[in-house]
C-alpha cells in the first residue's frame, strides 16, 4: 500500500487533491483536522477496494423530465433544511440530467465528500464518538465483523465507563468474534492501551462513551481522549430526527476533530434530512451506514448513487407475470 498525505482548507479540497494525484481509485485509510484546525488532512493509498456497496442495488432507477423539480420535492419530503435543499437543487439543475436519481446524486456528489472506512488496514485508531444512544458500540461490533471476516487483526478498545453495562455489551459481541476487549479509563489510560497495540492489528476500533455535545464539559473530556491517544473520531450519528438538532450535534464533534459520519439505523426511518444536515454543518464526509440491528449484515460504505436512492421516490418493482397458461382438458 502506497500512503500519502493531502492538506487543504476543507474537505472538499483535500478529497480534490487526492483524485488529482492518485486517481477515482484512491482509498481513504485516514481523516483529521489539521493542526490549530487549520483544514483537513487526509491520507490516501492505492489499493484495490472490495467493498460491497449493497445500498446501491436496494432501490430501482426511475426516469422524469423534471430532474430537478423532483430532487427539490424529495428534499422537502426528507425535511432538509431549506438554505442546504436550494443549494443542491441547484446543483442537480446545473447537471443537467433527466433522470432525478442522477440528477441527485450529482448533486450530493457537489455537495458534500464521500471517504468510506477501510476494511484492511489504517495508520490510527478509530474512535467511535456520538450522543447517547447513538449506536456507536454497535458500529463498533460490526466494523470489527467486517474486517474479521477479511481475515484481518482487529483490535478493539472501549472507554466508556460511564454508562451501566456498555462494556458487558460490546464483550458479547467481541467474545463471538474471538476479539479480547480492552478497557481503558480515562485519556492517560486510552494512550497506554493505543500505544501498547502497535504493531499488533491491522485497524484498532475504540467505543467511546455517549457524551452530551450541548454540555462543554463533555466535548472537553472527549477532546483529551482523542488527543491523549491520536485517535480518528467517526461521528455516529442516527438517522432521522430534527435536522436543525442534528446540524448543531454535527458541528460541535466536528470542532473536537471529526471528519467522518457513521449513519446508523437506517433502517427505521424514512427521513434523512437530519443526516444531510449533519454532514454539511460539521463538515464532515459519508463513510458507512447501518441498516440493520444485525451485527453480520446490514453495514455498507455509502456513495452520492446510494445515498440518491434512499432520498428519491423509487418506482415498486413488477411483481412477476404468471407464466401457467390454464387450457380445457382434451376428450378423453
Amino acid at each position: 500500500m502506497r500512503l500519502k498525505s493531502f492538506t487543504a482548507p476543507t474537505m472538499a479540497e483535500a478529497m480534490e487533491l487526492v483524485r488529482q494525484e492518485l486517481g477515482d481509485d484512491a482509498i481513504i485509510v485516514s481523516t483529521q483536522r489539521a493542526a490549530g484546525q487549520k483544514g483537513v488532512r487526509i491520507t490516501a493509498a492505492l489499493e484495490p477496494a472490495d467493498a460491497d456497496l449493497a445500498i446501491a442495488e436496494m432501490l430501482e432507477d426511475v426516469s422524469d423530465s423534471s430532474a430537478a423539480d423532483d430532487v427539490r420535492k424529495a428534499f422537502a419530503d426528507h425535511g432538509v433544511p431549506q438554505r442546504l435543499a436550494d443549494k443542491l437543487v441547484n446543483a442537480a439543475r446545473t447537471a443537467e440530467l433527466s433522470d432525478p436519481t442522477l440528477a441527485c446524486a450529482a448533486a450530493l456528489e457537489a455537495g458534500f465528500t464521500f471517504a468510506h472506512l477501510p476494511e484492511h488496514s489504517a495508520p490510527r485508531p478509530f474512535m467511535l464518538v456520538g450522543p447517547n444512544g447513538s449506536g456507536k458500540s454497535i458500529a463498533v461490533a460490526k466494523l470489527a465483523a467486517r474486517s474479521v471476516l477479511k481475515q484481518r487483526q482487529v483490535g478493539v478498545i472501549t472507554c466508556d465507563n460511564i454508562r451501566a453495562g456498555a462494556v458487558e455489551q460490546l464483550a458479547a459481541f467481541t467474545n463471538i468474534l474471538e476479539l479480547d476487549l480492552v478497557r481503558a479509563r480515562g485519556p492517560e489510560s486510552l494512550a497506554r492501551v493505543v500505544e501498547s497495540t502497535n504493531g499488533l492489528f491491522d485497524l484498532v476500533l475504540i467505543d467511546s462513551p455517549g457524551l452530551n455535545p450541548f454540555k462543554q464539559s463533555d466535548m472537553d473530556y472527549l477532546q483529551a481522549l482523542i488527543e491523549a491517544a491520536n485517535v480518528e473520531p467517526v461521528l455516529v450519528m442516527a438517522a432521522g430526527g430534527d435536522a436543525t438538532e442534528a446540524a448543531e450535534i454535527g458541528q460541535a464533534f466536528g470542532e473536537v476533530g471529526a471528519t467522518r459520519l457513521f449513519a446508523s439505523r437506517l433502517d427505521t426511518t424514512r427521513r434523512l434530512g437530519g443526516v444531510l444536515a449533519c454532514a454539511e454543518s460539521g463538515q464532515l464526509a459519508f463513510c458507512d451506514v447501518s441498516a440493520s440491528p444485525h451485527v453480520a449484515s446490514g453495514i455498507s460504505p455509502i456513495s452520492s448513487i446510494s445515498l440518491a436512492r434512499l432520498i428519491m421516490p423509487q418506482a415498486p418493482i413488477p411483481a412477476p407475470h404468471d407464466q401457467t397458461f390454464w387450457t380445457e382438458a382434451s376428450p378423453s
